[in-house]
Parts: C-alpha cells; structure tokens; sequence
C-alpha cells in the first residue's frame, strides 16, 4: 500500500489539498477564507488533472522526427482543461473579492453569520 501511495504521490497530494479547501469552504465563517479555501479546492482539482494527463515515457504532442503514433504522445486536454480551469478560477475569484467588498462596505463585516442575522434585521425593519 505504501509502494501503491510513493507511486501515485501526485494524487494523494491532490486529493489532500481539495479535502484541505473543502473543509475550509465549511467551517470558516469568514468570506475571505471561504474564497482561499475555494482556490485551494481549485489548485487540488488542476494539480489532479494535470497529473493524470501525465504518461512517464511519453512527449509533448508536437510531431517530431516523423513519428505519427499516437501512442507516443501525451493527450493534450486535461493541459487545455487546466489551463481554461485557471482562467475561469481567476476570473470568479476577482467576483467573490468584489462581491466581498461589497459586503463589508455595507454591512462592516465579512463573518456569515454576522452578514445573515444583519440581513434579517433589515428586512424585519422594512
């Protein structure tokens, strides 16, 4: 088993991170670490991908010295996958940060459950 784990280190180290970011995203009332933790499910999710794409004897997929198998090559989708993955990442992590400024400048806090019971009062004010 432990022969079974060195071999496959990547994705044990994958699946740590995602459970690491998932238990973030749980039981931190803070939005600030919610969206760290969401980034570290991310960076599990790419680093899993990315080292399942991987095949040990292999090249990039780049035709060279006339050899047309495909056996030969790495499949270059979960390296696209990946790559489209962080620039989605970035681009609704850029959306929860705004948001979450949005948040404070409203209601001075970014713990939830502070957020909610403020949420609450102004609607039974109204």
């Amino acid at each position: 088993m432990l022969d079974m784990l060195l071999n496959n280190y990547q994705e044990a180290v994958a699946i740590i991170l995602f459970a690491i970011g998932f238990a973030t995203l749980l039981f931190q009332r803070n939005l600030v670490k919610k969206i760290i933790g969401l980034n570290i499910m991310d960076t599990g999710l790419f680093l899993f991908l990315t080292s399942m794409g991987y095949i040990e004897g292999r090249k990039a997929p780049i035709i060279q010295d006339e050899i047309l198998d495909a056996s030969q090559y790495i499949n270059p989708i979960p390296a696209g996958l990946v790559l489209t993955g962080i620039v989605v990442s970035v681009s609704v992590t850029a959306v929860m940060l705004a948001l979450a400024v949005r948040l404070y400048k409203r209601y001075h806090t970014l713990d939830m459950d502070e957020i909610y019971h403020l949420l609450h009062e102004e609607e039974e004010d109204e």
